[in-house]
């Protein structure tokens, strides 16, 4: 099984387990219908429920999954996989697995999220689909996704037991913890056709970017403008996840493509709370448009800009410190690093060069901070009125400062002495000088 499972304690593992399988898919609806239908107020939802009775509610506020969701939801996710499949691209080799296997990969991602962007725009131009309709079918939507996507998540465990794609597979032993987890740390259909590619990269990533859009797109068509607090969401949204696409080979190397299994965690994840919880700044100002004034709206647009372009520089950093094998600089300087020596499930000794300056020898993972700090100012147009908006910002904070403790305990169970001598080096593990 991988490490990620048993990081924390057995209990708090299964516990947290649990409870985000049972909370996950409600707490989208109950969002959703607090943003589009009780003002984004979380006390007016809290008394919608007490006063119609908890379940009843619950029951009235969540929409079936209707025949025009799982259209919209078909289109696309069958447009997304024919263009991975279709678009031209360079091959790329992932890093070696625990296993010893080297995933190869098409890198078409910005070919694919460029195409599905003008594709949008063209369909909206001519008439062709007003995008609207997915504004005003969202909770279908979503009710469909958590559904479909629970299914998919099935799938995959079935798969990981009966068709595993590699050796890179296994079971814990414990059904939930296969589910949540997963059981396949590359899972295929057929040889071309990678899961979590589509699921992390092109479904979720991509769903994000053309939400906002539509956002924008209901605004306009609701008011006849679109208010500069939108436009500031949009434009940040769209720059992130560009920048995303940009550095998509690299994303292949990170902790959620490379060590985190195929399952609940990762896939249900990406294709439904990417699309309902990381939009909701934007579902929220469809709906509570604020007018910031030009000042003020180009101040938070260009700290926006920056902590993007600064996420994006730290990336940029460690793949080119890597693919030189450290023969590069580093703000104008030959990096400083450590030569870190593993051995591998199959008793093979690798070498690893941790890098320890720039951006990197502030924290060790200090991209974590401009990432949050981005979701911030995208967030910020709406103001402080209600709480909500700010969810997500909240919950990527604890998830990346989670993931950064995983990766660690992760990075010293694989290098031990060498990754002690890492920490002296750079001690902060998230905010320099401070944790």
């Amino acid at each position: 099984m991988g490490e990620t499972a048993m990081v924390h304690s057995a209990m708090v593992t299964y516990t947290s387990m649990i409870a985000l399988l049972a909370l996950c898919p409600p707490f989208v609806i109950l969002l959703w219908y607090t943003m589009v239908h009780a003002d984004g107020s979380v006390l007016h939802t809290f008394n919608y429920l007490k006063q119609q009775g908890l379940l009843n509610g619950f029951k009235s506020i969540w929409p079936t999954p209707s025949i025009i969701a799982w259209k919209i939801i078909a289109c696309f996710g069958a447009f997304e996989a024919f263009l991975q499949l279709a678009l031209p691209g360079k091959r790329f080799e992932g890093p070696i697995s625990p296993a010893g296997n080297v995933p190869i990969y098409k890198a078409n991602g910005l070919q694919a999220y460029t195409v599905t962007l003008i594709t949008y725009l063209g369909l909206w131009w001519f008439e062709i689909f007003d995008p609207s309709i997915v504004y005003d079918h969202l909770g279908e939507i979503y009710s469909a996704l958590v559904v479909g996507s629970l299914v998919f998540c099935i799938f995959l465990y079935l798969k990981g037991h009966v068709a595993p794609s590699s050796t890179d597979s296994g079971s814990s032993g414990n059904p939930i913890v296969d589910f949540y987890w997963g059981m396949e740390l590359y899972p295929r259909i057929g040889k071309n056709f990678d899961i979590k590619v589509f699921t992390n990269c092109r479904f979720g990533m991509i769903s994000w970017a053309v939400l906002a859009m539509t956002y924008c797109f209901k605004q306009y068509e609701q008011n006849g403008q679109v208010a500069d607090s939108m436009l500031i969401y949009t434009i940040l949204t769209l720059a992130y996840v560009t920048k995303f696409f940009l550095w998509e080979s690299g994303y292949w190397c990170t902790m959620d493509i490379a060590h985190d299994r195929a399952g609940f965690y990762i896939c249900w994840g990406c294709l439904v709370w990417v699309p309902s919880i990381y939009t909701s700044p934007g579902m929220y100002l469809v709906n509570h448009p604020v007018n910031l004034g030009t000042q003020l709206a180009i101040s938070i647009l260009l700290a926006g800009i920056l902590c993007i372009y600064i996420n994006y520089d730290c990336d940029r950093q460690r793949q080119e410190f890597r693919r030189t094998n450290g023969k590069c600089l580093i703000w104008g300087r030959p990096p400083s690093k450590i030569v870190a020596t593993y051995v591998t499930t199959k008793g093979e000794t690798k070498t690893s060069l941790l890098l320890t300056s720039g951006w990197w020898g502030l924290a060790r993972h200090f991209h974590y901070i401009p990432e949050i700090l981005a979701a911030f100012f995208w967030t910020v147009p709406a103001l402080f009125n209600h709480f909500l908006p700010y969810f997500y910002v909240i919950f990527l904070t604890i998830l990346l400062f989670d993931r950064a403790k995983r990766d660690d305990d992760r990075c010293s169970s694989k290098y031990g002495k060498y990754w002690k001598l890492y920490c002296n080096k750079v001690p902060s593990r998230v905010i320099p000088w401070l944790y």
